[in-house]
């Protein structure tokens, strides 16, 4: 058996799995498993293995985006899964680079999270600023580009974005008249939300040009571009007071390093009795590292933290920690439909980009999904305040206020 065939069988557990070499040799590892897909796949050349057994995650994904590790039977999604669901996360399992590529990686990975005002910039166009036409071909037509709540799995992507705006909406306890802030604020979706549920004004800040056009011109066509602004700004030049702050899949972009900072600007940001709602997607064990694929190919710079690294943020700057949320299958059903829906939109992708960037595309959001349906990831939703009592001391206010949101 090839080193790569022995490689690969200590990490199939689950499934069956079949290689085919570029000499035409076959290995078929593991076993039929009624919830996984068989898949077969093919090495275009010999190299293919060796870059996967050099760094197992940065290899794979990089071959198969070359058209070198080819998908005879299944998909990618099937692929990654059947190797995610072999190495549950509870189970410590997972496939483990070299002790040189993981000493490397780990150099370079701390040193990538430091995000200057400039890097962020940086960081955030390379992901951020592709096309908007490109992000409508997956996501929901208010173009949500974060965890969605299904109430059921059996939800539209459609309804659990509007349930997750309704249910982050009700965590805010707003007012009519109140002042909001949303760092991070994408293509302008939940603060026109916001604004249109509860009467409230809402500054939504952003490091992404192709997101602020877009953002300001819903806000025009709404008739509403007086009550909620949209800025280019960095978070940490932000002045002013806010009764409300509210982040939602922009504290992965922050980096450990300006944790402290960053609630640090938010706590001096709110008003006395302010309350602040964080959502972010998080990693339930210990402090790691960002994979090298995801690092290098579609987020650098970015992280996603642990809880603990979450409170060592806020802790000492005097806010009271008043909800913790912890969402953990959400995730893998709401990119399940991304997922389905670009390869649905193939051939519109292709001709926007072209057939690299598909394939990248699609591991990176199989592999997300995996990781959230098998791996050790989650979404936190975190109620920060500043006051004691500028929260109910129990959660019952909220079903009720979400009915009120959902029903308007």
């Amino acid at each position: 058996m090839a080193l790569i065939d022995r490689f690969l069988a200590r990490a199939v557990r689950r499934g069956r799995l079949t290689v085919i070499h570029p000499d035409g040799a076959r290995a078929t590892l593991g076993a039929p498993d009624p919830d996984l897909r068989d898949v077969t796949i093919r090495f275009a050349d010999r190299g293919v293995a060796r870059a996967i057994l050099a760094d197992p995650g940065l290899g794979a994904g990089e071959m198969y985006m070359a058209g070198r590790l080819l998908i005879d039977e299944g998909d990618v999604w099937d692929l990654v899964r059947l190797f995610k669901a072999s190495n549950a996360w509870e189970r410590g399992g997972g496939l483990k680079a070299g002790p040189a590529s993981r000493a490397v990686g780990a150099v370079k990975y701390r040193l990538d999270r430091y995000n200057s005002a400039r890097r962020s910039r940086r960081n955030v166009a390379h992901h951020y600023d592709l096309s908007a036409d490109f992000y409508r071909l997956f996501l929901d037509d208010d173009l949500q580009y974060s965890c969605a709540y299904f109430t059921d799995p059996a939800n539209s992507l459609e309804q659990a974005q509007a349930d997750k705006k309704a249910h982050i909406a009700a965590k805010l306890l707003l007012e009519p008249g109140m002042r909001v802030l949303d760092i991070g604020c994408g293509w302008g979706g939940l603060s026109l939300y916001l604004h249109a549920r509860t009467g409230a004004e809402v500054l939504g800040v952003t490091l992404s040009t192709e997101q602020l056009a877009v953002a300001r011109a819903r806000a025009e066509a709404a008739g509403v571009a007086d009550k909620v602004r949209f800025e280019l700004i960095d978070y940490r030049a932000v002045k002013g007071r806010f009764d409300r702050v509210v982040s939602v899949g922009m504290f992965e972009h922050v980096g450990p390093p300006q944790y402290r900072a960053f609630f640090a600007k938010c706590r001096d940001l709110l008003t006395e009795d302010g309350v602040m709602l964080l959502h972010t997607i998080g990693r339930m064990g210990k402090p790691g590292v960002t994979d090298a694929w995801t690092a290098k190919h579609i987020f650098p710079g970015g992280y996603n933290p642990a809880l603990s690294e979450i409170v060592r943020g806020y802790e000492g700057r005097r806010m009271f920690p008043t909800d913790v949320e912890v969402l953990r299958l959400h995730y893998a059903w709401t990119i399940r439909h991304w997922y389905e829906r670009a390869v649905a939109a193939r051939a519109a992708i292709v001709a926007m980009y072209d057939e690299p960037f598909y394939r990248m595309w699609t591991f990176y959001l199989s592999g997300a999904a995996a990781a959230f349906e098998f791996g050790g990831m989650c979404n936190y939703q975190l109620q920060l305040s500043r006051a004691r009592t500028a929260v109910p001391v129990t959660r019952d206010y909220l079903p009720a206020r979400e009915a009120g949101l959902i029903g308007i």
